[in-house]
């Protein structure tokens, strides 16, 4: 199997899209994570507007108070995000953003924040498909009994310009599902506001529930476990 997947590994390292897709991929993961780092990194709160009764808020509120622990963080996305747009780099600065991005990402799930909770999970695959486009680099830190002769491979003479429509399906249908999840996965959503909060339950059978449900988040500020278990509570028959 591994020879099986190293022979296609050298096929798509060969093709001008999938070349093209990492590029993309290591701009947009750069440029997210300089603009988080430096907000960090000039003392500001990241997702100043987000009240600290909210529970993202609260966790941010935190960490912003945490002194050079704040800091470092910034400093550490910075580097991340300068060592993937440097060719040499790209697989170390892969291997340091892949461990920050799932960690950005179980929070946002944890908490249910839609400022990160469908650009998050992208991110933490895009990251997966660098590790995976270099691979060649990567393979060595995995516990295998013995590598093959592949070595680094080399860039292509002329790249193949055979569009990948299985991959770019696959692509599109991540995008779609996660996108879907966001809208659809939760019956009920802590929100960004109270106003809007309530708007997904104006109108809804549960929606004197919703609205103590958003009162608990939003102006009580408990935790979203205990707001959550008030509300099946009161929506339960």
């Amino acid at each position: 199997m591994l020879a099986q997947f190293e022979a296609f590994y050298v096929t798509i390292k060969q093709n001008r899209w999938y070349w093209l897709f990492s590029l993309f991929c290591r701009i947009s993961l750069a440029f997210a994570f300089l603009v988080a780092g430096w907000v960090k990194i000039i003392g500001e709160r990241f997702a100043s507007g987000l009240a600290v009764q909210h529970p993202m808020g609260a966790y941010l509120e935190a960490l912003h108070h945490t002194g050079y622990y704040y800091t470092f963080i910034g400093v550490a996305q910075i580097v991340a995000a300068i060592l993937l747009l440097i060719p040499r780099t790209v697989t170390l600065g892969a291997l340091l953003y892949f461990p920050i991005i799932v960690n950005i990402w179980l929070l946002s799930y944890a908490v249910r924040f839609e400022g990160s909770y469908v650009t998050s999970p992208l991110m933490v695959l895009a990251c997966l498909f660098l590790l995976v486009w270099n691979y060649d680099r990567v393979r060595y830190l995995l516990p295998l009994n013995h590598f093959s002769d592949l070595g680094i491979v080399q860039k292509p003479e002329k790249y193949s310009w055979k569009f990948p429509y299985l991959f770019a399906g696959f692509v599109l249908l991540t995008l779609v599902a996660t996108v879907a999840f966001a809208e659809f996965g939760h019956e009920v959503m802590p929100r960004n506001s109270l106003k809007d909060c309530k708007k997904q339950f104006v109108d809804a059978p549960n929606q004197e529930a919703g609205y103590q449900f958003c009162e608990c988040i939003h102006t009580v500020g408990n935790p979203l476990d205990a707001c959550l278990e008030n509300y099946k509570k009161a929506v339960s028959p």
